[in-house]
This record gives C-alpha cells, sequence and structure tokens, in this order.
C-alpha cells in the first residue's frame, strides 16, 4: 500500500518519529531544531571570524539565534532568503535518512555500529569538504545533512549520556583515535524494564566501567538480529524492545524509554553538529563556509554569460562583446561587484568548455577572443549551455544568454527551471534576429536572409526568464525587425 508516494512504513516513520529524534515539530527537539541552531551558531562564528581577521565590528545577535538575526549581524541582510533555504536543504536531507537508511543501523547507530556510523561520518566529511573547494555547495549542503544525522542520532541511541558525559564525542569525526570502550558482542548490556521504569536498565557494570553501547531496533522479521542481553532502541515500533530484556533506552523524545535524558541527548547532538560544522568550516575558510550555507558577504554572486558562437552570430558577437563589458563594467567598484565571472561558449552539437575566473579584466578578454563559427541547422544548444552555467554558479548569481537562435535541447526545460529555482538565480535573456549565413537556407537572389525567432520558440525563453523571477517582458529583447 502507497501514502501519497511513499511506502506505509515509512509514513508511520515520519507520523512518530521513527527511531530517531522526532522528524515533526513538538514539544520534544527534533533534528531540524537541533541542525538549524547548529547551523545559525556555526555561521555566527563564521561572521565573527571574519569580522576580527577584516578589522571590523561584530555584534553577537539577540539570543535565541533566527536566521534574521544572524544574516543581519553578518551584514548580510540581502542574504536571508539563501540563507533560509540552504539551511532547509540541509535539513531535508537530514531527515531523509530516516526514510532512505531507515532499517540501516549504521545510520542510527544502533546495534553496536559505532565504527561503521563514525565511517559514515568521516568519509561524508571528506566529501563536503572536497565539494566546498570546488566551489560545489550544493552538493556540500546535502551531504552535510545526511551526516549529521547519524552523528546526532549517536547521542539519543547510545549510553553516551548515561555514562555521565556532558561534552560531545569528538571521535565521531576523527579516523585516527579510539571511539571508546565499546562493548562486547557477546556481553550483556541491559535488563528487563517496563514502561515508565525503564530509568536504569542499563547494567551497572556497564555505567561503572564506561562501556559503550547501543540500542537494537527491528520489526518482523528482523526482530532476532538481538543478542541475548543486549538492549533495545524501545518505542512502538521497536519489536525487539518486547524480547527480553525487555524496554529500552533511546531518548529521542521526552515520551522515550530514556526521555528523562532527552534534553541532555539533544543539546549534546547540538553541540557536536556544530561541532562537526567548525571543523568544516576552519578546512573551507569563512568566505567559503558561508557560501555553503547561503550567505554573501560583500560580493560572492557570479556574474555569468553564456553565449551562442555559432556562425549565424558572426554579426552579433561584437555587440556581444560590448554588451558584456558594459554589464561588468557598471558593476565594478560597487557593492554589486562580482567575485566570479563565468562564459559557456555554445553551438551545435557542442557547448562548454566553461570558463571561470575572478579577475574581471582576463574574463573580458576571453570573451573578446570568441569568434562566431561551425553550427548546422537553424537549432542550438542553448539550455545545455545555460544548464552547464547554472550547476557552477553560487547561490543569488545573475545569467546573461545571448543567442539568435531556438533551442535544439528543448527537453531540458524542466531540469533547468529546477536550477533556477535551486540556485535563485536571475537568468536574462538576450535574443536577437540574425542575418542567415551560408548554413541557411538563402533567399532566391542569393541575399542572405532576416530571421526573427517564432513566437512559440521564444515563449520557452520567457518561461524560463519568469521562472528566474524576471519580468516575461522584459527578460528577452524582442528580435530586430530593421535587418
Amino acid at each position: 500500500m502507497i501514502l501519497s508516494g511513499l511506502p506505509v512504513f515509512c509514513f508511520l516513520l515520519l507520523h512518530i518519529g521513527g527511531q530517531a529524534f522526532e522528524i515533526l515539530p513538538g514539544d520534544s527537539l527534533n533534528h531540524q531544531e537541533i541542525t538549524e541552531k547548529a547551523i545559525l551558531n556555526a555561521t555566527v562564528q563564521a561572521c565573527r571570524a571574519l569580522a576580527l581577521a577584516e578589522g571590523t565590528n561584530f555584534n553577537f545577535p539577540a539570543q535565541p539565534f533566527t536566521a534574521e538575526g544572524v544574516v543581519a549581524a553578518c551584514g548580510a541582510s540581502q542574504s536571508l532568503k539563501t540563507f533560509q533555504q540552504a539551511i532547509t536543504s540541509v535539513k531535508l536531507r537530514n531527515i531523509r535518512v530516516d526514510i532512505r537508511y531507515a532499517l540501516n543501523p549504521s545510520f542510527h547507530f544502533d546495534q553496536e555500529m559505532f565504527v561503521q556510523g563514525r565511517k559514515i561520518i568521516t568519509e561524508g566529511m571528506i566529501a563536503v569538504k572536497a565539494s566546498n573547494k570546488m566551489e560545489n555547495y550544493e552538493a556540500a549542503r546535502q551531504k552535510l545533512g545526511e551526516i549529521m544525522h547519524p552523528l546526532q542520532d549517536f547521542y539519543s541511541h547510545s549510553n553516551w549520556v548515561e555514562l555521565g558525559n556532558t561534552l560531545p564525542n569528538s571521535n565521531l569525526i576523527r579516523t585516527d583515535t579510539s571511539i571508546g570502550n565499546i562493548a562486547d558482542k557477546s556481553k550483556a548490556t541491559c535488563h528487563s524494564c517496563n514502561g515508565d521504569d525503564c530509568t536504569n536498565n542499563i547494567l551497572e557494570d556497564i555505567i561503572a566501567g564506561k562501556i559503550l553501547t547501543s540500542g537494537y531496533f527491528g520489526i518482523a522479521p528482523l526482530v532476532s538480529t538481538k543478542p541475548s542481553g543486549k538492549c533495545s532502541h524501545g518505542g512502538a515500533l521497536d519489536q525487539t524492545s518486547k524480547i527480553k530484556p525487555t524496554g529500552g533506552i533511546n531518548k529521542d523524545s521526552f515520551n522515550s524509554s530514556h526521555g528523562h535524558l532527552h534534553t541532555q541527548a539533544a543539546n549534546l547532538a547540538t553541540a557536536a553538529t556544530s561541532q562537526l560544522l567548525e571543523n568544516i568550516r576552519l578546512e573551507a575558510g569563512n568566505r567559503p563556509f558561508l557560501q555553503m550555507v547561503g550567505i554573501s558577504k560583500g560580493s560572492s554572486r557570479a556574474l555569468c554569460f553564456v553565449t551562442d558562437t555559432s556562425k549565424s552570430m558572426s554579426d552579433d558577437i561584437a555587440v556581444v562583446k560590448t554588451v558584456t563589458s558594459s554589464i561588468i563594467n557598471s558593476q565594478v567598484g560597487t557593492e554589486n561587484e562580482s567575485s566570479v565571472y563565468i562564459l559557456v561558449p555554445f553551438s551545435d552539437p557542442g557547448f562548454g568548455p566553461l570558463i571561470r575566473t575572478s579577475d574581471a579584466t582576463l574574463f573580458k578578454d576571453v570573451v573578446n577572443d570568441l569568434t562566431a563559427t561551425g553550427g548546422g541547422d537553424i537549432e542550438e544548444m542553448s539550455l545545455s549551455g545555460l544548464q552547464l552555467a547554472l550547476a557552477s554558479a553560487p547561490f543569488n548569481s545573475e545569467i546573461f544568454l545571448f543567442t539568435d537562435a531556438p533551442a535544439k535541447d528543448k527537453h531540458l526545460k524542466n531540469a533547468v527551471i529546477a536550477l533556477i529555482e535551486r540556485t535563485q538565480t536571475v537568468v536574462n535573456f538576450m535574443i536577437t534576429d540574425s542575418v542567415v549565413t551560408n548554413r541557411r537556407k538563402r533567399s532566391n537572389n542569393n541575399q542572405p536572409q532576416t530571421r526573427a525567432i517564432s513566437e512559440s520558440d521564444a515563449q520557452l525563453y520567457k518561461d524560463l526568464a519568469q521562472a528566474s523571477g524576471g519580468d516575461p517582458s522584459t527578460g528577452i529583447q524582442e528580435p530586430r525587425t530593421d535587418g
């Protein structure tokens, strides 16, 4: 049976929180709140460190931190929308773990899978750092949310809190140290308990010996995976909690088996998530870290030019160069000056390569070297070029696409719109008419013909301009009719 595209089991996980910190808002702290709080904390630290490095003042936002307060303190109120979107992206990828990896104990630190859980976190950190270096911040955000989930679950599903620890286990984000004194597979860790009387069900020698354990979780027919004497996760879905030793040890909510420790577990999960983010910030640097969370200080946006270089653009390529230079020059020395410039040429059948630089003068030289050659039929690979630019552009960038031709790759429309919405990039279409050259049909008197893009072909570009938040009536220059 399927509900809204999700199996009933996944729906139940979403409804009651599954075997992790709860997903939906309530009295208890959940994964979304823990994640957002940690991101706000880490962002404040990044902005403070950047201010100190630049010799400027930094005033801490009021507590509790909010997205609005943090971007204001960072001097980047214009980034509020993208900051909120970045936080949402990380949170959604976090809670997605409870659907995609619901019964994988390594993603929840269940079944004493401490080594396996740490491997997910540390390998994920490597991927996040690599994505940041490539300025692929959306990939970094997605992986970040995924590895935050097991890190946070460690404090609810293990006995770290019961052992009296008041600081995060920093060894979970390192590969060169011991996670702790992990219980042997044959060692009993719990005795039976019932209902609310589960506050002290972890064996005394486990507590006294500072031995690390976690609960087992299973639904039929997986309940047999719980070895004799081991703790269970607990809760309505966990069938292992009905097998001796009965009960559970999770702290996912106030109503959980060890719900009296929920606040301590959630606070440690927040601190551990902040520690993870701090490690990534120190590796990336303050500005790239802020870009990862959607904040542009000064100008970290990109100015992108996607340009048709097929032969039919011969009469227009000089105008492209002039307009490109004019747009760049108009921003130099202003608060809107871009720190990154991207060029993607396209024709048919090829597009690219993407050229990226932070040097405005060098970029203008590259544009000035463009020539109009090649091409085949009338249509060009305009959406492929646009897609490549969107995939490489930071949040809140701006793209200018120059062409005189319809899109040959119309099937990419939905994918391009999704990228526009995800990156919140404004796309401007500079559509020209053109003198038809030898690759196009000539009239009977052998004179070049002029042509304009048809209404239906222009509508595609108008739809994309509108999706980017621009005015479709001004986002496209209407074709010239004066030849």
